[in-house]
């Protein structure tokens, strides 16, 4: 994990829940932390990391996640083991 996905799980354990987080970056950390992406349809994404699975809409047209889609990155990490 490198000093921008450190700064990305910062910003998304931040309370309270940012809205101005690129969900670029929300994808690039999860991707960096073991995680496979799994594309679906239309804006559905899915992050597969051994058993645990998330799944997500990508945030269109604006490229800043939803603050909701923040905090369910949060839990997902969070079941991952991941915190900073």
């Amino acid at each position: 994990m490198n000093s921008k996905h450190r700064k990305t799980l910062q910003a998304i354990f931040t309370k309270p829940t940012t809205r101005s987080l690129e969900w670029a970056r929300v994808e690039a950390l999860l991707i960096a932390v073991g995680c496979r992406v799994v594309e679906g349809r239309g804006s559905r994404v899915r992050f597969v990391c051994g058993d645990a699975i998330a799944t997500f809409h990508r945030p269109h047209p604006e490229k800043d996640a939803k603050p909701y889609q923040v905090e369910e990155a949060r839990a997902f990490l969070e079941q991952l083991g991941v915190t900073p």
